[in-house]
C-alpha cells in the first residue's frame, strides 16, 4: 500500500523578538470602542496568565509570507536529499497574502505557491502550485490534499508550506494582537511503499452558521474610521467551540486509525493559547476513560514564538525533529496526531506513524 511519508521539514523564525513589555504604550479598546480600565501592564499580566505567551516573532519590513515560505521550503529540500524539479504539487497554505507593512494591500495574485516555485527556480511546467486559505488549519489541510493527490497518483513529490505574517494585520487597539506572530513552516512528503511510515488516516469538520463570525476582519476597537481591515476575534467563543468540537474531531480520526490509545506518543496541535491547547488535549484523553496525560505528550513553544496561524505545527515539528523543544524526541515508529481549528469555523486531524 502506498503510504504518504514526511521526508524533510524546514522553518524559517524571524529573528525580531517581541517581548510582551514592547505593548507598555498601547492603549487598548473593547469591541464597542470603549477604553478597557486597566493599567496597560495588568492587561499584559492577565494576558500572558491567559494564553501562555512571553514573546512573539515579527518579520523584518519588506519581508513576506512568500519569502519566508521560499526560506522555509529550501530548508525542507535539503532536508530531504530531493531534486526540486522533482516535485508535482507546492501547496501554501495562508490567509492574508504578501503584505510588505502594516496596512498594505493583500496581494494574493499570483498566488504565494507561485511565487514560491518562482523563487526556488523550478522550471518544470508539470510542478503545479496553488494556495489554501482556511485558516489556522491551512496548513494541516494541504498536508491532507497531498496525501489524496499521491494516494490518487496524480504526485509523488510534494512541498506543503505554511506562511502568515500576521503582524501586518494587527489592531493596535485590540488586547487580542498580543496572541499573533510570523513565521514559516515546510515539508516535503513523498509517496513510500516501504515500512509503515506515514499518514494513516485524517479528520475534517466545518461549522459555518454562527460559527463563521468567531474570527473574522474589521476596523480598530478604538473606533477609527479606515479602509483596513485588522484581524478580529471573539476569544470566550472560539475557547467555547474548540474545547466541545476539538476532542471530539481527534477522537473520531484516532478511533479510525485502528490504533490503541496507549500507543500514542506525541499530539501536534496548533499553538493558539497555552491553556486551550491543555483543555483540548486532557478532554480528549478523558473521552477514552484516561484522567492523568501522559508524559511529553504535547511539544508547545507558543510561550516564546506566538501564534503564527498556519505555520505553528509544522515549526513545532520541524524543532522537535532538531530537539529544540525541551526533551521531546521522535524515533522511527512513534506514533503520532497533529490538529488544528480556526477560522471558519474548522477544525481537522491527522493520525502519523513517523
Amino acid at each position: 500500500m502506498t503510504r504518504s511519508k514526511i521526508t524533510g521539514t524546514g522553518a524559517h523564525i524571524p529573528a525580531r523578538n517581541i517581548a510582551n513589555d514592547h505593548f507598555l504604550g498601547n492603549i487598548f479598546f473593547n469591541n464597542d470602542h470603549t477604553a478597557i480600565e486597566q493599567p496597560v501592564e495588568k492587561i499584559i499580566q492577565k494576558f500572558k496568565a491567559i494564553t501562555g505567551i512571553e514573546q512573539r516573532r515579527y518579520a523584518p519590513a519588506g519581508i513576506v509570507a512568500s519569502d519566508m515560505g521560499t526560506l522555509a521550503a529550501e530548508e525542507a529540500i535539503r532536508n530531504a536529499g530531493i531534486d526540486r524539479e522533482s516535485i508535482d504539487l507546492i501547496i501554501v497554505a495562508h490567509n492574508y497574502g504578501d503584505m510588505k507593512s502594516p496596512g498594505d494591500p493583500r496581494d494574493m495574485v499570483p498566488s504565494l505557491a507561485s511565487r514560491i516555485k518562482h523563487n526556488l527556480g523550478i522550471k518544470n511546467p508539470e510542478c503545479i502550485p496553488y494556495d489554501i486559505i482556511f485558516g489556522c488549519p491551512g496548513w494541516l489541510q494541504a498536508l491532507m490534499q497531498a496525501h489524496a493527490a499521491i494516494r490518487s497518483g496524480e504526485a509523488e513529490t510534494c512541498l506543503v508550506i505554511g506562511a502568515e505574517t500576521l503582524s501586518r494585520v494587527l489592531d493596535a487597539s485590540d488586547r487580542d494582537s498580543m496572541i499573533f506572530s510570523d513565521g514559516a513552516g515546510a515539508c516535503i512528503i513523498q509517496a513510500s511503499i516501504t515500512g509503515e511510515s506515514g499518514i494513516i488516516n485524517t479528520a475534517v469538520r466545518s461549522d459555518t452558521s454562527e460559527e463563521l463570525g468567531y474570527i473574522y476582519s474589521a476596523g480598530t476597537n478604538k473606533g477609527d474610521e479606515s479602509d483596513t481591515r485588522f484581524i478580529k476575534m471573539n476569544g470566550r467563543k472560539v475557547y467555547e467551540y474548540a474545547l466541545k468540537y476539538v476532542p471530539q474531531a481527534m477522537k473520531a480520526c484516532f478511533d479510525r486509525s485502528g490504533r490503541n490509545i496507549s500507543d500514542l506518543k506525541m499530539i501536534f496541535l496548533h499553538q493558539a493559547n497555552d491553556k486551550m491547547d491543555e483543555a483540548i488535549v486532557q478532554r480528549f484523553f478523558e473521552l477514552y476513560g484516561i484522567t492523568d496525560l501522559p508524559v511529553n505528550v504535547m511539544p508547545m513553544n507558543i510561550a516564546m514564538m506566538g501564534n503564527s496561524s498556519v505555520a505553528t505545527i509544522p515549526t513545532l515539528l520541524h524543532q522537535v525533529l532538531n530537539e529544540e523543544i525541551g526533551t521531546f524526541q521522535l524515533s522511527e515508529g512513534d506514533l503520532i496526531m497533529f490538529a488544528s481549528v480556526g477560522a471558519g469555523m474548522n477544525i481537522n486531524a491527522l493520525t502519523y506513524q513517523w
